[in-house]
């Protein structure tokens, strides 16, 4: 900490009844009585005489050595403040000032300086050039003759010279509390240790941590304080309104704390404004979004990463915020790689479950991150809950234990990249990337459905076509905070018609073509970092862009149901104490070679049918239903079915493997 430059011991209440004498002195021998200056002058004698000793000397002490105030400043400080003190000060100080105002004039100040030594001429070239000016905790006020105008202090300093924990509120004070567990790692780095020795000097330097979420990065800050023994007191402003960036440096000066400024973000349309920390003493931590802000050129600036913690500090997060059993600590330590801030929150929001009560640790955990991440959806972005189950799918062997590996796949991230040192052995990403490819009504959607029941969390639903934008940048942006928030949840993502998203690239023929060939290569990166399960639906496979598909971990074809698989699908849609004797599901899966999604419209559509007649769901009523999704997707009718005693003749062949089938919604 700073030492002072001079001698200013004593309490703050003892320095003030001085002032309040001389100028007791000072009206004694200019005044009289009939001006009512004798009077003044024995109250403020015995106010001196009787005045507490208040304020924390230390507190004095550290602001005048920070600043580099003299003597003379520190005598005008203290004549600005006296207003405060007490309400008979402050009747005096109106009865003296030639305007009637509330503060003291520098005709005053002109006076008691004069005794002191200081010419009006010093005077002029303190209020207008000393430290204490040009560090905004003396001000002037007033239009009037110069020597009329009043000398006013920084908003609350005085109160918290006295040590009153309170600041303005033009300051937009943030609570700034403990460090979260699981950052011990982080600070071990040599930037950050870096950092946290130049928070031990009296430097000018800015110190600058680039974080979206404004909770993470105070957590960091929190960490970094502790790791230099300092304090800080936060507050959120506009990164250019240097008045009260430096409002905030001179009380956290006071409190012998650091500044920790979070700018507020530029206004839509806005480019980043440039940092203006002009009137901060020593060093300042700053918080802000990439590319909100830009650094203050005539300071030194120092980067602060961020970045993600390792496996061993999520642990550690994880295990300070829940009570439960290690393995299920660990599963949730590897299936929400959270940051250790956010971990935090979700610990807050789990306080108030009984524990008397009987409940399941990790969906209570996904539900609390769920409802965080809920009320900040993007635009063209739903959280659906899944119902179907894997007794909703009827489809091949083979694709459905590629399925099952996806979900094993996410739950055992911790064991085989963390625990078993995949990540750094082979390289290993975290997350699952599936490939969902084939024609429309062939159970993609539902299969992603599936997946989220599957893995206990939610389907994080992307309209396509309201995040892809014609605007440069734009859909990028959009997409950014898509994967953010499903990161965030560790929701199923599901693209849908990912052939707009993931296209093959082209040669660039002109500006078009460039901007899709970046927009599909920062999609690349993107999918790379991601760390949840991702299904990305296609129409057709041949759409996507080779380099997508090597990044896939499962690749599932999704093609036409053969007659078995109809005649399953008929059978689960269609409730069996409501069917007529006639509905035959064989005669219908062999003359209606159709998608699921088709068979499960008919049904649908049939017993809404059979409702309006008020009886059972009959072979007509199907058939009806069928003929109407014929129409829909203007197909060519087969015709009815034969009537029962008739031999059925064999299916028409489809593009299908045998036994292949996904069911969709």
């Amino acid at each position: 900490m700073p030492e002072p430059t001079a001698d200013y011991s004593g309490y703050l209440g003892s320095r003030v009844a001085e002032h309040a004498r001389r100028i007791a002195d000072l009206l004694q021998r200019h005044g009289g009585e009939e001006s009512g200056a004798t009077a003044a002058a024995g109250f403020l004698r015995e106010w001196a005489d009787s005045a507490p000793s208040g304020g924390d000397p230390a507190r004095l002490d550290r602001l005048t050595a920070t600043l580099g105030m003299t003597p003379a400043e520190v005598d005008l400080m203290l004549l600005a403040g006296l207003p405060d003190e007490h309400e008979g000060l402050a009747a005096t100080i109106r009865q003296l000032h030639p305007l009637g105002d509330g503060h003291p004039g520098l005709g005053l100040a002109a006076l008691l300086g004069a005794e002191a030594g200081l010419s009006r001429d010093d005077l002029r070239q303190l209020v207008h050039e000393g430290a204490a000016v040009r560090s905004g905790l003396l001000g002037v006020t007033g239009t009037g003759a110069f020597f009329e105008r009043s000398l006013v202090l920084a908003d609350g300093i005085w109160q918290a010279l006295h040590g009153v924990d309170a600041c303005p509120t033009q300051l937009s004070r943030l609570v700034l509390g403990p460090a979260p567990a699981g950052l011990d790692g982080w600070a071990l780095q040599p930037a950050v240790q870096r950092a946290a020795n130049a928070l031990q000097t009296t430097q000018n330097q800015v110190l600058t941590l680039a974080a979206a979420d404004e909770s993470v990065a105070l957590s960091r800050c929190a960490r970094l304080l502790a790791a230099a023994g300092r304090t800080g007191l936060a507050a959120r402003l506009d990164a250019d309104d240097s008045w009260t960036i430096g409002l905030l440096g001179l009380h956290a000066t006071v409190r012998g704390a650091v500044p920790v400024l979070v700018t507020r973000p530029p206004a839509e349309g806005r480019a980043a404004v440039v940092l203006r920390p002009d009137g901060v003493a020593g060093p300042l931590l700053v918080c802000a979004a990439p590319g909100s802000m830009l650094p203050f050129p005539d300071r030194p600036v120092l980067g602060v990463p961020v970045g993600q913690v390792g496996p061993e500090d999520r642990l550690t997060a994880w295990s300070a915020a829940v009570a439960g059993p290690a393995q299920q600590v660990l599963e949730l330590a590897g299936r929400h790689p959270l940051d250790p801030a956010v971990t935090a929150q979700v610990a807050r929001d789990l306080a108030g479950i009984d524990p008397g009560v009987p409940h399941d640790l990790s969906a209570e955990v996904s539900a609390a991150i769920r409802t965080r991440a809920g009320s900040v959806l993007p635009p063209g972005v739903s959280l659906v809950s899944p119902v179907a189950s894997w007794s909703s799918l009827v489809l091949r062997s083979d694709a459905r234990e590629q399925l099952e590996d996806a979900v094993a796949r996410l739950r055992n991230q911790a064991v085989v990249l963390d625990r078993w040192g995949m990540r750094e052995r082979a390289r290993a990403d975290r997350g699952v990337r599936l490939l969902f490819a084939g024609p429309p009504g062939t159970g993609k959607s539902l299969a992603a459905e599936v997946l989220a029941f599957a893995a206990a969390t939610d389907l994080l639903v992307v309209d396509v076509s309201r995040v892809v934008s014609k605007w440069i940048g734009e859909t990028e942006r959009n997409l950014a905070a898509v994967f953010d928030v499903a990161e965030r949840t560790q929701a199923v993502l599901l693209l849908d018609e990912a052939d707009a998203l993931f296209a093959s690239r082209t040669d660039v023929s002109d500006a078009h073509d460039r901007y899709a060939n970046l927009q599909t290569a920062w999609l690349l990166q993107r999918l790379d970092r991601f760390d949840g399960m991702a299904a990305l639906a296609s129409n057709l496979r041949r759409n996507i862009d080779a380099a997508f598909l090597r990044r896939m971990d499962h690749v599932i074809e999704f093609e036409l149901p053969d007659e078995a698989a109809r005649i399953e699908i008929w059978r689960r849609h269609l409730p069996e104490q409501h069917l007529a004797p006639d509905v035959d599901a064989v005669r219908l899966a062999r003359l209606y070679p159709v998608p699921g999604a088709w068979i499960r419209n008919a049904a649908i559509g049939g017993a809404f049918l059979a409702a309006a007649q008020g009886g059972p769901i009959t072979q007509d009523h199907l058939v009806r239903a069928i003929r109407r999704e014929y129409g829909k997707a203007s197909k060519p009718y087969p015709g009815e079915p034969q009537p029962r005693g008739e031999r059925i003749p064999p299916s028409p062949p489809v593009a299908t493997r045998a036994g292949h089938f996904q069911e969709s919604r």
